[in-house]
């Protein structure tokens, strides 16, 4: 999530700092909650399938790509401090001038496997430009590795928020803006384009359904998850309420949806909390909903507190959901599986 009406000033910034100083030297358990610590606003995040492999978003101002082994629970940062191979694709990234790994912000991120069978990586980033980057996922060495091949730079005056791979190749990403916000595509041929009926309050996280024909998009200011038609005419809209603001949307083994974020008791509660770390009656939420009937059941509800303030993203790691949160937490929490 990125709010762009909020600015945190350098006393704030320090105050996140001190606070977290405790929880990185304590990464002992809360009740039944247990975390994997070192990765820094891991806000979004994303397993390699078929490995132990996990890379998460850091989401700070100079943030990182992180590599997580998710059988020990140990972590790394993949890039841009351990440089990537560059094999910039010209032909397919054609508005791309070249790899910028300086001021690098990495926000939302997508794995995919592509038709050679190589996965690819889609990561939002903010800073030193606004893009999608992408990435090959090198998987011979004894740890993966990635190689840089190209950016999707946004639209004038936009900001990415999530991302999703298209099935038949391409990609589409939300722009996170109250009051209205919007989805747009993305391919090679023709570039970006808005998607019919995406508008609305803040659309967050994106995923898409396996044969392209829905998006499944969370309404962070509705507090609602959408269903989206695809390519359909006339377009179909549905949607479900949840007990709170959604950040990312990700799809789980069973094939159903987990849409996580974060409420509180004002609206604004969760500005109070990530700015000046004021988190009363501020929790954490993670909502399954089934896409084919669209009913929601909340499985986590986790209060703010000073190991983890603020959740965003929801992923199934065995028999555990691992929850990623912003606000300069340096962990991800585990939580069992209901």
């Amino acid at each position: 999530m990125r709010i762009r009406l909020l600015v945190v000033s350098s006393f704030f910034v320090g105050w996140l700092v001190s606070i977290f100083s405790f929880a990185a030297s304590n990464c002992e358990p809360d009740g039944d909650v247990k975390f994997v610590c070192g990765p820094v606003s891991p806000e979004d995040l994303a397993l390699i399938p078929e490995t132990p492999w996990l890379i998460a978003s850091g989401m700070e101002d100079d943030g990182y790509l992180y590599l997580i082994d998710t059988r020990d629970a140990s972590s790394s940062e993949l890039y841009p401090r351990l440089s990537a191979n560059q094999m910039h694709d010209r032909e397919t990234y054609t508005e791309c001038v070249g790899p910028e790994a300086s001021r690098f912000r990495p926000h939302g991120i997508n794995l995919t496997r592509n038709s050679d069978g190589i996965h690819q990586l889609y990561v939002v980033r903010h800073g030193a430009r606004e893009a999608i980057e992408v990435f090959n996922v090198n998987m011979g060495e004894v740890t993966p590795t990635l190689s840089w091949i190209g950016c999707i730079p946004a639209p004038d005056s936009v900001v990415f928020n999530s991302v999703v791979a298209l099935p038949e190749g391409g990609i589409a990403a939300t722009q996170f803006q109250l009051p209205e916000g919007v989805v747009w595509e993305w391919n090679s041929d023709q570039g970006w384009s808005k998607v019919p009926g995406s508008e609305t309050a803040g659309p967050n996280g994106l995923e898409v359904s396996p044969d392209g024909r829905w998006y499944y998009i969370g309404g962070w200011g509705s507090r609602s998850l959408i269903r989206l038609s695809r390519n359909q005419t006339p377009v179909q809209v549905d949607s479900v309420d949840v007990t709170h603001h959604i950040d990312n949307v990700r799809w789980a083994p069973d094939g159903t949806l987990f849409a996580a974020g974060h409420v509180g008791p004002t609206p604004n509660s969760i500005f109070n909390c990530l700015g000046q770390g004021q988190c009363e009656g501020v929790s954490t939420r993670v909502t399954r909903v089934n896409p084919e009937t669209m009913s929601a059941d909340e499985i986590v509800n986790y209060p703010s507190n000073v190991r983890f303030l603020l959740g965003t993203v929801a992923i199934q790691v065995g028999e555990e959901i691992w929850v990623g949160g912003i606000a300069g937490a340096d962990r991800i929490a585990r939580f069992a599986v209901p």
